[in-house]
């Protein structure tokens, strides 16, 4: 019957090759056909030589020979080979070598026929490994023969539903071939109605797709069970569109599960068809898995682009998962990039199970979540992988052959109901797609500090609200911490919070002080066509001193946790929330922070509920934070929304540690007077700077940068001009302040006669970096130069507070 398979793909003779226990090398497991054929196949074949065999292991990818091209390896006869490696990635299962039976070689079809087998095979071989150990010199492996047993290929026609349909497929249906009538309807009728949704999902694409595999179960007219295995390939018309799909259909009882597999697939159909969100889904999901598999930890996680937006974990603790999930982790769940993961994102991309044993090199992403075997499922649902759950052992986990199969169906199962939750719940998945999108993806990393934010949605209603919080690098060495709340819960209110975190950025990148900061935030609610207020804390932190701004309007004050002592809550006087008064004004209040404070920013659906009064909550929050160890800022912030379950609101939390900076950036300034000689007046006090700080080498480069920029301010503004100059370490930052809002333009191309437009690519050639930022009133052009290592100076320049001294005067 094996022959059968591979003669209708014009095949002669099929062998297939596994690892040798020596290691770089494969030998031959198993041989199906005509074993008189021009071509014999070699006991063993080394990995390192040039053979057609270890070329295709080593590139990963199928060659195909001809009889000309065989000639090249001294191979003379009317023979045609293909080498199909077997496995994904880097993982080598072996090879599958295929001879044909003429010297033209295969078709494209035939090919692709090939090619599937191989993957039918390479999950045979994943089975034989679970099961049996091989004995090197053994001729077969005992079990299951590796070589599909029964099976056959089909070709079915998109647009009309015709199929052409091998004998060997009609026989494992149960069909004999002269009532068959073409019609795929006919084929997905003997499926077992649970395994429906998942077939047709496969068999009617919508669009070309990646190789897909289905395990599924049939029944025969005698009333008897029987597991298939599908594999197909959807090609493309000359429209693009999916024309014609071509599969393989084997025999899948050696992967037929134990009645507890089978119960426990009927039970999950059974609670998915009752789930209608995301989170239903996610939690049957776990509950279905996780405790049947005695598992680790189960993931299951949606496909947005290419990140991988996790809708339940379990178990929910942070600490349970490796170290790049949990940088991720801004919500509920953590929302990290696939890229990040190589295995998981080739896993997805050939749409198959992938069973990994223990002590299987990983990447510590993967690793972690499971050490002692780990399972990837990509998750398909019409023609396209929507999600991928992940399942993880910490103790020694080996995979039997039936586990395979489970998993498969239950993949199947997965992906189906997470498309039929986007369809009944599109309103929240809208709702949780927008909140996502207008928070920060990730806080910046802040010299002389820590930041880490916590995002939770609301249980009850849309699940979409208007909290928000944003940590924004400012000049000088500030950064500003700001949280806010849009009064309500909808749609509305998260649009509004979007509009009011991008403008006090743009404010406050401007160089507005804090209070002036709020006051425009205000005034540009108060003029939007909304009845919706919004409340919101500021805190603009100079990194350097210490010291910081705050200033409230209508929100809940900062908390403080000094170094060695009792948390508090400060004392910050307040203006009203954003939105009620066009004319409101809001007060600063000036805080100090010594080295090892720690200040938290929070929303009050954190402290307050039906069921808890507000300072109950509060009482509770300096409690969690007063027992926290403030080394572990992001455990902090866990443990503080660990207790919150059910939720009427949401909640943000915002904490930074101020460390302190190690060593202080020093500055100089100078203002620039519009002098026929200003730019010399420039180039000197930047030589007196830069001497004094101990800056030697870069000197040249630094005055032509200076001159440049200088330069520019002055012939194409107008207004005060001003130098800046900033020593951070190894970093010299030259930023020039004018009064034209016009950002510079850097000119694409200079003929080279010209005199002019060379400016700013001298400046980007000279620097690490350039750009310019907005400035109230104006604009500020700065450059980057990195420093060769030098000695501390002993002295400071002066830093730029007393008065500066004009160009034009010594």
């Amino acid at each position: 019957m094996t022959g059968q398979i591979f003669a209708s793909c014009g095949v002669r003779l099929a062998g297939v090759y596994v690892p040798a226990d020596t290691g770089g090398a494969l030998r031959l497991a198993e041989v199906v056909g005509d074993t008189h054929t021009p071509y014999a196949m070699p006991a063993s074949y080394d990995l390192s030589d040039h053979s057609p065999v270890a070329v295709a292991c080593r590139a990963h990818r199928p060659v195909w020979l001809t009889a000309r091209d065989l000639a090249r390896y001294g191979v003379d006869g009317p023979v045609s080979l293909g080498a199909l490696p077997l496995g994904g990635g880097t993982r080598l299962l072996g090879c599958l070598l295929v001879v044909g039976r003429t010297e033209d070689g295969f078709d494209t079809d035939q090919r692709a026929f090939l090619e599937l087998y191989a993957d039918q095979t390479a999950a045979g071989l994943e089975a034989a490994a679970a099961r049996v150990t091989v004995p090197a010199e053994a001729g077969t492996p005992a079990g299951p023969p590796l070589l599909p047993l029964r099976g056959g290929a089909f070709t079915l026609t998109l647009r009309t539903g015709r199929m052409d349909v091998d004998a060997q497929v009609l026989n494992l249906l149960g069909i004999p071939p002269a009532e068959f009538d073409g019609q795929v309807a006919t084929l997905l009728a003997c499926a077992v109605p649970d395994d429906l949704p998942a077939l047709m999902s496969a068999v009617e694409p919508d669009r070309p797709s990646a190789d897909q595999q289905l395990a599924f179960r049939i029944r025969r007219p005698g009333g008897e069970l029987r597991w298939l295995g599908l594999r197909c390939r959807v090609l493309s018309g000359r429209d693009g569109r999916p024309e014609r799909m071509l599969g393989v259909v084997g025999d899948a009882s050696y992967l037929r599960p134990t009645p507890d597999d089978v119960s426990l697939v009927q039970r999950l159909s059974t609670a998915l068809a009752g789930a209608t969100t995301i989170r239903d889904v996610s939690r049957v999901v776990v509950e279905s898995l996780r405790a049947p598999l005695r598992a680790s930890r189960v993931a299951v996680g949606e496909l947005e682009g290419d990140r991988l937006v996790v809708t339940v974990l379990d178990p929910p603790e942070p600490d349970a998962w490796p170290e790049v999930w949990r940088s991720e982790w801004r919500s509920e769940w953590p929302d990290a990039s696939c890229h990040a993961l190589p295995t998981l994102e080739s896993a997805l991309r050939e749409g198959h199970v992938a069973l990994w044993p223990p002590g299987t090199d990983l990447e510590p992403g993967l690793q972690g979540i499971g050490p002692g075997g780990l399972a990837v499922l990509p998750l398909p649902a019409e023609g396209r992988m929507v999600g991928v759950c992940l399942v993880g052992w910490d103790g020694e986990h080996r995979f039997g052959p039936e586990e395979r199969s489970l998993l498969t169906a239950t993949a199947g199962l997965v992906g189906q109901a997470l498309m039929r939750a986007h369809a009944l719940d599109a309103g929240h998945e809208l709702a949780t797609m927008l909140q996502r999108s207008l928070l920060p993806r990730k806080l910046p990393a802040l010299p002389g500090g820590v930041a880490v934010a916590r995002y939770l949605p609301a249980t009850v209603g849309l699940e979409v609200g208007g909290d928000w919080y944003d940590v924004i690098p400012l000049s000088d060495g500030h950064v500003a911490l700001v949280i806010g709340d849009v009064q309500g819960h909808s749609a509305g209110a998260a649009t509004i919070m979007g509009q009011m975190r991008t403008a006090i950025r743009a404010y406050a990148v401007e160089g507005h002080p804090p209070d002036v900061v709020v006051a425009h935030a205000n005034r540009l609610l108060v003029g939007m066509e909304t009845d919706l207020f919004a409340t919101c804390c500021y805190v603009d932190l100079d990194m350097e001193e210490g010291i910081a701004l705050v200033v409230r309007a209508g929100h809940l004050p900062p908390l403080l946790r000094p170094p060695g002592d009792a948390t508090e809550e400060l004392d910050i006087e307040g203006g009203p929330p954003l939105g009620v008064m066009a004319d409101a004004e809001f007060p600063m209040t000036e805080i100090g922070l010594a080295p090892g404070s720690l200040i938290a920013l929070l929303t009050d659906g954190l402290v307050e509920s039906a069921t808890l009064t507000l300072e109950d909550g509060l009482r509770g929050v300096r409690s969690v934070l007063d027992a926290a160890d403030p080394a572990d800022v992001g455990r902090m912030a866990d443990e503080l929304v660990a207790g919150v379950r059910r939720r009427d609101d949401d909640v943000a939390v915002l904490l930074l540690r101020y460390d302190g900076m190690r060593v202080r950036p020093v500055r100089a300034r100078w203002t620039v007077w519009r002098l026929p000689d200003a730019v010399m007046h420039a180039r000197r006090f930047t030589g007196r700077a830069l001497r004094s700080w101990g800056v030697m080498e870069e000197v040249d480069m630094v005055l032509l940068v200076v001159s440049e920029l200088v330069t520019n301010a002055i012939a194409h503004t107008r207004g005060e001009v001003r130098l800046d100059l900033t020593l951070a370490a190894d970093r010299l930052r030259v930023a020039v302040n004018d009064a034209s809002p016009r950002t510079p333009v850097k000119a694409t191309s200079v003929d080279w006669e010209a005199t002019g437009g060379r400016g700013l690519l001298l400046v980007e050639a000279l620097s690490t970096s350039w750009g310019s930022v907005p400035l109230s009133g104006g604009k500020q052009v700065w450059a980057e130069i990195a420093l060769s290592p030098r000695d501390q100076p002993d002295d400071q320049p002066d830093d730029g507070t007393g008065p500066s001294r004009p160009a034009g005067r010594r």
